[in-house]
This record gives C-alpha cells, sequence and structure tokens, in this order.
C-alpha cells in the first residue's frame, strides 16, 4: 500500500490519468444546469472545516453567489450512517473517512468521490495500566472501532505492520458513543479512534497511546467529501459551489487553528482544550485526486475484499466526480 506522506503534498496536486476517467459533468453544463433550492450537508463532530463552514457560514454565502437558496446541515456520528444517507438521497455532500465509500461501492450505492482531503489524527489506544504497550500486544484482545469506519483501516494497517492477522483480535464493532462507555467500563482492552474523541480519550479517560497515525505516518490515509450521484448529474455547478467553498474554508482554517477550536467546540460542546489538542495535530489540506491518491484508495479496496469484508471487488476509479 502507498505510504501517505505529507511532504509529497506538492506531488499528490499533480493530476494523473485523467483521460481515462469519465467527465461526469462538464463545467460548460453548469451554467444551463437547475439550482437546487437547498443543498443537504452531513458533517460529524470530527469534520472540523464543515463545523467551520458552518459556523462562519461560509457554505452559506458561497451557495446563495451561486444561486442555491440554504444549507440543510445535518449530523451524523460517524461515517457508515452518513453513507447510508447519501446513497438514500437522504443527504447531498458528506466528509468521512477513506473506508466508508468503499463499503457503500461495494454495496451498490449511488456516490461518488469529489474531493480528497488528510485524514484527521487516529489513535489506538489502552487504558491507563494495561498491558498492552505496542501493537503486537494486541493478539487476543478485544479491539473496538466502528465497522466500515476509517479506524478500520487503521486497525488493518496497524495489524500488518505488527505482523498480525484479523483472526489474531476480537473485534468489537462500536460506534464512538458506545466505544467510549465500554472503555470506561472495562468491556474492551483496546479503542481505534478518531479526533476529537482520540483527543477526549487522552485527555478526559486516562487513556494510554499504543499508536497514533501522527507517529507512524505508515497508519495515515486519507479522507474524502463525497456526493450524492444524482445530485451531482443535476445540479454540478451547486457542487463545484460547494467544493470551492470548502476549499476557501480549508486554506483559512490551516491559518487559524485557535479560532477553529474556538468554533468547533462552541459547535460540538466538547471541552476547548480538547478541540486544541485536536486541531494542534491536524494535517489542514486537500489533494488533486491524482494517481498517487487513487492508488492508495484502490489497493485499500482490494485489501477489503481480500478479508471478505466487503462482497466484491470494486473499481474505485469509477465513481470519481470530474466536474
Amino acid at each position: 500500500m502507498t505510504r501517505f506522506d505529507p511532504a509529497k503534498r506538492s506531488s499528490l496536486a499533480r493530476l494523473a490519468g485523467l483521460s481515462a476517467l469519465p467527465m461526469l459533468s462538464p463545467l460548460s453544463t453548469f451554467a444551463a444546469a437547475p439550482k437546487p433550492a437547498s443543498v443537504r450537508i452531513g458533517f460529524q463532530k470530527g469534520t472540523a472545516i464543515l463545523i467551520v463552514s458552518k459556523e462562519r457560514r461560509d457554505l452559506d454565502v458561497g451557495l446563495q453567489k451561486a444561486g442555491v437558496g440554504k444549507v440543510d446541515w445535518i449530523e451524523f456520528q460517524f461515517g457508515p450512517p452518513m453513507l447510508e444517507a447519501v446513497t438514500a438521497d437522504s443527504i447531498d455532500i458528506g466528509s468521512v473517512g477513506d473506508t466508508p465509500p468503499i463499503f457503500a461501492q461495494a454495496g451498490g450505492g449511488d456516490i461518488l468521490y469529489a474531493l480528497a482531503v488528510p485524514s484527521s489524527p487516529h489513535g489506538i489506544i489502552a487504558p491507563d495500566g494495561s498491558s498492552i504497550r505496542a501493537l503486537a500486544d494486541l493478539k487476543g484482545k478485544r479491539v473496538a472501532f466502528g465497522k466500515g469506519s476509517s479506524a478500520h483501516n487503521i486497525l488493518l494497517k496497524a495489524l500488518k505492520l505488527a505482523r498480525l492477522d484479523y483472526k489474531d483480535i476480537q473485534p468489537i464493532y462500536l460506534g464512538p458513543a458506545e466505544a467510549t462507555a465500554a472503555f470506561t467500563g472495562g468491556k474492551i482492552d483496546a479503542w481505534v479512534i478518531w479526533d476529537p474523541y482520540y483527543a477526549l480519550a487522552e485527555e478526559q479517560l486516562g487513556a494510554k497511546v499504543v499508536a497514533s497515525t501522527e507517529k507512524t505516518p505508515e497508519l495515515a490515509s486519507y479522507s474524502f467529501y463525497v456526493a450524492n450521484k444524482r445530485f451531482a448529474r443535476e445540479h454540478p455547478g451547486a457542487l463545484r459551489a460547494a467544493l470551492d467553498s470548502i476549499i476557501d474554508t480549508i486554506a483559512w482554517a490551516d491559518k487559524h487553528r485557535d479560532e477553529v477550536a474556538a468554533l468547533a467546540a462552541k459547535n460540538t460542546g466538547l471541552p476547548l482544550s480538547i478541540q486544541q489538542r485536536a486541531f494542534a495535530r491536524a494535517p489542514i489540506s486537500h489533494f488533486a485526486f491524482s494517481e498517487e491518491v487513487l492508488t492508495q484508495q484502490q489497493a485499500t479496496a482490494d485489501e477489503f475484499f481480500a478479508l471478505k469484508l466487503i462482497p466484491r471487488r470494486i473499481d474505485i476509479r469509477q465513481i470519481v466526480w470530474r466536474g
């Protein structure tokens, strides 16, 4: 699997192989495309950019300039339920980790990759005093993570680094809220989780970090903004305007991390110190769909198929939006 290296951001910006990909929504059609009355945006507590955009009304203003009436904001606990909503045409655009789109495509979901961004920091954590000190110590342990979430892929990479197989652990499929209770109640031995829950566990639950994406770059990956396929086909101008606004917010957020933390704390109700910890270490940027991005995501999909975690082999290049 291609190793993610933040130092290669300039090379990631180079597009590759575009002629082999379908131009799903040509720019020339934007002017004639109808304007939607609203755009439904799915976000999570860990989706910093969308939280910032919501609080600053960046998307609202950007889409109003494009002739869209309003933005409807819909919160999800984590990625898989959001992708179910995208597939069901209940939301138009959402931000998720690398794994949920793979499960959605394998299940026949009508989604498109619209924008690539770095994954939020993830940690593999254990309770204070646990005998787990290294990844190899996960063998035989109860490890919690969201099935089909970005944490699922982080765990697979970690097991590979430790020369362990998936069958060497006891997988416990839990969302963040349920996993928090299980972690504090001693029902699990380890937990794979992303910020801000990762930062919360460090600060309030006494969690010990066994491994993390910031200390072990081989574990890091990408996240994606995804769009409903019907929405992209019928309203390409609105999708392009939304992505342009998100990219502008990304540029602002990278230079105003303290303000980002304050806005996120206000929106989520989590303490400011937790959000400051999360955003101090968060990579904030975006990437073109270069061959490197596509190859890494395809390798992840292939591994999930090899482990029989998805029902069929998929080609992620078939669902990349090129508007």
